[in-house]
C-alpha cells in the first residue's frame, strides 16, 4: 500500500486536517453550519481544543479520507497505518477503505446501552444490547472527550436525518475522526430534508472516536472498544476500534427501534417496494434468503432494501443509501451494483488491492470479490440514487403483501403458506432460517436460525411491541401475508434443490396480485400451515414438500423435529409470557 500525497489548501482553508496553533478553533466546511454548532457540542460534550470539519462535500471527504484516516489495518500492524485509498478512477470513482481487523463487523458483544433508571425496563437486554453502569458510561465519556480535547484532534462532523418523511425524521448528527465515516453517513443517510420540526432538541449526536483505547477494568466494558447508546442524553459513543462503517448505520438504527414504536410507527429490518397499480409490498428476511434479490423487480419500484418504516402516512426508507454485501457477488445477477462499483462518492469496504499491485493501479471493475483474505463480510456503501427505479422520496403507500421469507436447508417447509393474524405474530418474532452448514470436516447439517423480528439484534424493545404494532397496522390496510420458502426441496441440502428462482418469483407475483386469496388450500398436518393447491407457473406437486421426497417417512421425522425447534426456540424465549400465541 503506498501513501498519497495530501490534497493540500484548497480555497484558503486547510484540508488536510493539520491542526495549527494559531487555528485549532477553526470550523472548516462547504456549508454554514448552525450559528450555534460549536456550542452545542461544547455543552453535549465539553469538547473545547477540537477543530471541526462541518459537512464537507463527497469529494472533500474523499481527499481528507485518504490523507487523515489513519489506524490499525493488520494484526500485527502500526496503529497509524493509511486506511483509505483511491482506485485506478481516482475522485472519480470509489474510495476503498480497511476497517481494523478485529472490527469486520458489528462487534455485537461489544454493544451497549446505559442502564438509566427512566428506561431500564423498556429496553429488550439481550447478548446484542447489554446494559452499561451509567456512572461507567459517564466516566468513560468524560475520558474519551479529554483524550480528543488534549491531542487536539480534527473532527469530521455531518449532520443527516434518520428517516425519508420530515414529519417524524430524526436529526443525525456524526462527530468524528474519521473522513471515511462521514462520507459513509453522508451517502447512507436523507440529507436536507425540509419541514423537520425542532431540529437541534430532537437530534441525536454519534460521538465516534477510533483513536481512544478502553480499558476495561476502569471503564465497565468487555473489551478495548465499545459502542454504547445514551437513550437520555440522545448520545451514541463509539469508543476504540469499532471503526466498522456499519456501526454508523446500525447503531442509530437501534435508536430508531426504540423511538418510533413508542409514537406508534412501525420500524422494520425490511426491504419495501411498490408495484404499477400502486401496490405496495414489504419483504422480511435473514441474510442469503433473497430478501434483495426479490425486492429488486424491474416491475416494482424500490422504497428501500434493508431499513423501512411503516407509519400512518405509509412506508417510507429510514435510509438515502445501500450496504450491500460484496462476497461473492455476480455482477449478472446484481447488475445495478456492478455498475455502481465505478461510480464517484461510493465506499468499499475490505477487498483487497489484486496481487502485485496497489489499490491506485487497479480498476474496480477488475477487483476480485471472491477474495476472502481480509474477511467475508466485504461491503460497499452507495447512493439509494444509483438504483435506476425508486419511488420519490424514498416513500410509498401502506403495503398490501407482507412476505416473510425463509430459505429452509432441511427442505421440509412449503414454497408458499398463507397466514392468519395470530400466525403472523408467531413468524415474525420466530424469524426464522436455516443457515447451510460451515466448512469444519464432518459438519453436514444445516443450523437453524432464529432471530426475532428478522432483526433481533437491533430491535431495542421486546418481540412483542413490533408484534403487535404489525397486527394492528396489517389489520387497519387488510393486508395479506404470506412465508415464502426459498430454501431446498425434494430433501435437505446435500440432498434435494434449491427452490427455481422462477417458481419462487412465479409465487411472490401471484401473491402480490391477490391470486391466493381465495385458491383452494390444504393444511400441512406437522407445521400447521396453509398451503395452496394451485398457482399460476408453478407445478401443483410441488406446493406440498412431502410430495418432493421420496421418502415420506423421512419426510415426516424432519417436519416433526423442524416443528419441535420452533416449538424450543418459542418456549426458550418466553413468547407466551409476552401475548404471542404458539401457532406451530
Amino acid at each position: 500500500m503506498r501513501f498519497h500525497e495530501p490534497p493540500g489548501i484548497l480555497g484558503g482553508v486547510s484540508l488536510t486536517g493539520a491542526v495549527h496553533p494559531s487555528t485549532h478553533a477553526m470550523t472548516t466546511m462547504t456549508q454554514v453550519p448552525p450559528a450555534d454548532f460549536k456550542a452545542e457540542l461544547e455543552k453535549l460534550f465539553g469538547l473545547k481544543s477540537v477543530s471541526y470539519k462541518y459537512n464537507l462535500t463527497k469529494d472533500e471527504l474523499f481527499h481528507e479520507a485518504i490523507a487523515n484516516d489513519r489506524g490499525r489495518v493488520k494484526k500485527d500492524g502500526p496503529s497509524n497505518a493509511q486506511k483509505a485509498f483511491a482506485t485506478k478512477l481516482g475522485i472519480k470513482g470509489p474510495l476503498v477503505y480497511y476497517t481494523d481487523p478485529d472490527c469486520t463487523g458489528r462487534r455485537v458483544k461489544d454493544t451497549y446501552a446505559v442502564c438509566w433508571p427512566e428506561v431500564a425496563d423498556e429496553i429488550w437486554w439481550k447478548d446484542d444490547v447489554q446494559r452499561y453502569d451509567p456512572a461507567k458510561y459517564e466516566a468513560l465519556l468524560a475520558r474519551v472527550v479529554a483524550h480528543l480535547n488534549e491531542k487536539k484532534a480534527s473532527l469530521y462532523v455531518k449532520d443527516v436525518f434518520m428517516g425519508a418523511d420530515p414529519e417524524f425524521a430524526v436529526p443525525y448528527r456524526f462527530v468524528g475522526e474519521y473522513a471515511t465515516h462521514a462520507m459513509f453517513a453522508h451517502n447512507m443517510f436523507p440529507k436536507d430534508l425540509p419541514g423537520v420540526k425542532d431540529v437541534a432538541a430532537r437530534r441525536w449526536t454519534m460521538l465516534n472516536a477510533p483513536s481512544f483505547v478502553c480499558i476495561p477494568e476502569r471503564d465497565g466494558c468487555r473489551a478495548e472498544c465499545a459502542v454504547i447508546i445514551d437513550i437520555k442524553n440522545k448520545i451514541c459513543l463509539v469508543a476504540g476500534r469499532m471503526d466498522y462503517c456499519g456501526v454508523v448505520k446500525k447503531t442509530i438504527f437501534t435508536v430508531g427501534n426504540y423511538l418510533l414504536p413508542k409514537q406508534g410507527r412501525l420500524s422494520m429490518h425490511c426491504s419495501a417496494n411498490v408495484g404499477p397499480r400502486g401496490d405496495g409490498a414489504i419483504l422480511f428476511g435473514l441474510s442469503g434468503t433473497g430478501k434483495t434479490t426479490l425486492s429488486a423487480d424491474p416491475d416494482r419500484r424500490l422504497i428501500g432494501d434493508d431499513e423501512t418504516i411503516w407509519s400512518d402516512n405509509g412506508l417510507c426508507n429510514l435510509e438515502d443509501g445501500c450496504y450491500a454485501k460484496l462476497i461473492d457477488l455476480s455482477k449478472t445477477a446484481e447488475p445495478v451494483i456492478a455498475a455502481a462499483l465505478s461510480k464517484p462518492g461510493t465506499i468499499i469496504e475490505n477487498v483487497p488491492a489484486l496481487p502485485g499491485k496497489t489499490m491506485a493501479e487497479c480498476d474496480p471493475q477488475e477487483l476480485d470479490l471472491t477474495d476472502r483474505s481480509i474477511n467475508e463480510n466485504t461491503r460497499f456503501s452507495y447512493p439509494l440514487t444509483a438504483n435506476p427505479n425508486v419511488m420519490p422520496g424514498a416513500r410509498g403507500p401502506h403495503p398490501e403483501t407482507i412476505v416473510l421469507l425463509t430459505a429452509d436447508a432441511f427442505g421440509v417447509l412449503p414454497p408458499v403458506a398463507i397466514l392468519d393474524a395470530e400466525q403472523v405474530m408467531y413468524h415474525f418474532v420466530s424469524g426464522f432460517t436455516a443457515k447451510l452448514a460451515g466448512t469444519e470436516v464432518g459438519v453436514t447439517e444445516p443450523k437453524a436460525a432464529f432471530s426475532a423480528c428478522f432483526g433481533a439484534p437491533f430491535m431495542s424493545h421486546k418481540p412483542s411491541v413490533y408484534a403487535k404494532l404489525l397486527g394492528e397496522k396489517m389489520k387497519k390496510h387488510k393486508a395479506r401475508c404470506i412465508l415464502l420458502n426459498t430454501g431446498w426441496s425434494g430433501g435437505p441440502f446435500g440432498v434435494g434443490k434449491r427452490m427455481s428462482i422462477q417458481h419462487t418469483r412465479a409465487l411472490l407475483n401471484a401473491a402480490l396480485a391477490g391470486e391466493l386469496d381465495n385458491v383452494a388450500t390444504e393444511m400441512h398436518p406437522i407445521l400447521n400451515l396453509k398451503m395452496p393447491k394451485s398457482c399460476p407457473g408453478v407445478p401443483a406437486e410441488v406446493l406440498n414438500p412431502r410430495n418432493t421426497w421420496s421418502d415420506k417417512e423421512a419426510y415426516d421425522k424432519a417436519a416433526t423435529k423442524l416443528r419441535d425447534m420452533f416449538r424450543k426456540n418459542f418456549e426458550d424465549k418466553g413468547f407466551a409470557s409476552l401475548g404471542i400465541k404458539p401457532a406451530m
